[in-house]
């Protein structure tokens, strides 16, 4: 991971974080419910010819420590999130947006 390509950086305008030639990225919705603020990530993509290398989990941590140090609750919509990201990462449900999603959309 140590190529410079696959760097992950964040593109606020975009509501994105992506590898710095833009093919793999992670997009996401911030959204707010009574003065929480929330990210609502909706989509991880990594193109064929870079799956494998772990990308979308970096492009998640990259996600969630944003979130973190930015005081948002996290909504997994995207199924790699849900479904495989955060089983194998449980120590990031912390901070995982406990409310009815319903109410923050």
């Amino acid at each position: 991971m140590a190529d410079e390509k696959n760097k992950i950086v964040w593109n606020e305008k975009g509501k994105k974080f992506e590898t710095e030639d833009k093919k793999a990225y992670l997009e996401y919705e911030l959204r707010s419910n009574g003065g929480v603020k929330v990210m609502d990530i909706t989509h991880t993509y990594v193109p064929p010819s870079k799956r494998g290398l772990g990308l979308a989990a970096h492009l998640c941590v990259a996600a969630f420590s944003h979130a973190q140090n930015h005081s948002l609750s996290v909504i997994p919509t995207c199924s790699y999130v849900s479904d495989t990201f955060l089983p194998r990462n449980p120590t990031w449900n912390s901070i995982l947006y406990k409310e009815d999603v319903k109410s923050c959309m």
